[in-house]
């Protein structure tokens, strides 16, 4: 699944792949796809509408956590 940098990936708030990026971006440890999911949510509000991009937001942020 690959996303443009300025793709919006939740549509209600805004959020795009550049945004989960740069929250991501400095981890130097990755936890778990839930907890840098829960980070990733806190600072965007991704996910926090209609919910319906949780899954791509999951999967873009396993993307990241596999390099």
């Amino acid at each position: 699944m690959k996303y443009g940098e300025n793709e919006i990936i939740c549509k209600c708030k805004k959020v795009s792949l550049a945004d989960i990026e740069r929250v991501l971006h400095d981890e130097t440890r990755f936890e778990n796809v839930e907890a840098e999911f829960d980070k990733v949510q806190k600072v965007t509000h991704c996910s926090t509408g209609c919910g319906r991009c949780h899954n791509k937001i999951m999967g873009v942020i396993s993307e990241i956590m596999n390099g």
